[in-house]
């Protein structure tokens, strides 16, 4: 296991106050919550992509962070009604 993987692991684990205040929060603060925990999932693939040293992991963490982003613009939206 090398500092790649170590500072991965450490980041996935900094998604359980994430998933926490997700679930238990108010609906602002889950959405907040929610675009948090995307930014760390995407920062955690690249971490384990040079970890591993495979360049095409590093595709899958671009494609995660542009689509969570998206999903977050469209679920903002539809939670426009009640906020």
């Amino acid at each position: 296991m090398n500092v790649w993987l170590i500072a991965a692991t450490v980041l996935l684990v900094g998604l359980l106050p994430c998933l926490w205040v997700a679930m238990r929060g108010t609906i602002v603060s889950a959405l907040a919550a929610l675009e948090l925990a995307s930014t760390i999932t995407s920062l955690a693939l690249l971490l384990i992509a040079q970890g591993l040293r495979r360049d095409p992991f590093v595709d899958l963490a671009l494609v995660s962070a542009v689509l969570s982003f998206a999903g977050a613009l469209a679920f903002a939206r539809f939670l426009e009604r009640w906020v």
